[in-house]
């Protein structure tokens, strides 16, 4: 006859002891390539393919650093600029034919061009429309040509009614940092425009990318693989 099951030998006590002596489930975030632990702070690495991003250590990170080797994965660097004579003024972004306020510009090198998205209710929106004038800021702008291909962006913001007066912004960031936005945005989006807390959200973001940033002039030095 089998044990009652609330005495020691039964199964039940057994299953009992099993639970107390199992370690508890470690929660910490760990590295996606070798799975150490990562500290709440950590760096990035993008695969050029699939486009996601993976949480890695810092000596996972240093593999994938060097600028222009053929590597499925790059590190995304901890870079901040401020472009400040970069005419993106309303012809400007017109001719971009970007349909919102805010957007970010990379180069995709899976694609061999460059791209746009924009943050809204459904995360980021990749722009449809052509970006032929890509090229023709860029050949006015060389400075833009710093920009690391698939892991550093141009964000860039406009604000005002759509003249020539309007005020823009244009940063150099992390690609990391526009999908972290673009996170953001998403949970607190509301309405046709985002309401005031997405609103609140872009002014405090925006504002720590420009206590981050340094003046572009200081990194005047061009990829070899820039954005075109």
């Amino acid at each position: 006859m089998s044990a009652p099951a609330g005495r020691s030998g039964s199964p039940v006590a057994a299953l009992l002891r099993v639970r107390r002596g199992r370690p508890e489930p470690d929660a910490a975030e760990r590295c996606d390539m070798c799975a150490q632990p990562l500290g709440e702070e950590h760096q990035h690495v993008v695969d050029l393919e699939s486009r996601r991003l993976l949480c890695c250590c810092r000596p996972c990170c240093l593999l994938f650093t060097a600028d222009g080797a053929r590597l499925r994965h790059r590190t995304v660097p901890d870079r901040y600029l401020h472009f400040g004579g970069v005419p993106t003024d309303a012809r400007t972004w017109d001719e971009l034919q970007i349909p919102v306020g805010l957007a970010f510009l990379f180069h995709h090198s899976a694609r061999g061009r460059t791209v746009a998205f924009y943050p809204g209710p459904a995360g980021a929106t990749e722009s449809e429309l052509p970006l032929d004038a890509w090229s023709t800021l860029l050949a006015t702008a060389p400075e833009l040509s710093v920009l690391r291909p698939d892991v550093e962006a141009l964000l860039v913001r406009r604000t005002g009614g759509g003249g020539r007066e309007d005020v823009t912004s244009c940063h150099l960031v992390p690609i990391d940092a526009c999908y972290e936005l673009v996170g953001r945005l998403r949970t607190l989006w509301r309405g046709f425009d985002g309401g005031r807390e997405a609103h609140a959200a872009i002014d405090a973001f925006f504002a720590r990318v420009r206590a981050r940033s340094r003046p572009a002039d200081t990194a005047r030095t061009t990829h070899p693989e820039g954005p075109s």
